[in-house]
């Protein structure tokens, strides 16, 4: 099993839901998170006065998949998530040791 966490572009959040959706992906993790990358940020005019936003809103997904799954979900993702300018997000991906479902106590595969 492994993890997969997604930082895209805020709008883009509807779509990649959709899309894992209809791939068969059956739940998801989202975060409202802050950060940037190359982006370094950008200027804004405030009341006439200019101020550097350094953190960029972004979105975070988190989603555990089947090992045989990862690359169809990554694709997924990425075409769902393009719109091919700069700071269109990043994907990880760790490996997962063990996962324990709650309510039911069910562990690895039968708890995703």
């Amino acid at each position: 099993m492994k993890k997969i966490e997604a930082v895209i572009k805020p709008f883009k959040l509807e779509d990649v839901k959709d899309a894992l959706a209809e791939a068969g992906v059956t739940g998801m993790t989202v975060s409202d998170v802050k950060g940037y990358g190359r982006q370094q940020g950008h200027s804004e005019l405030y009341r006439g006065a200019e101020y550097v936003v350094d953190f960029l809103p972004k979105i975070k997904l988190e989603l555990i998949v089947a090992d045989e799954d990862v690359d169809s979900t990554i694709s997924v993702i990425i075409e769902a998530a393009k719109t091919g300018k700069i700071g269109d997000g990043k994907i990880f991906v760790s490996p997962i040791e063990k996962i324990v479902r709650i309510r039911t106590g069910e562990q690895d595969e039968e708890a995703i």
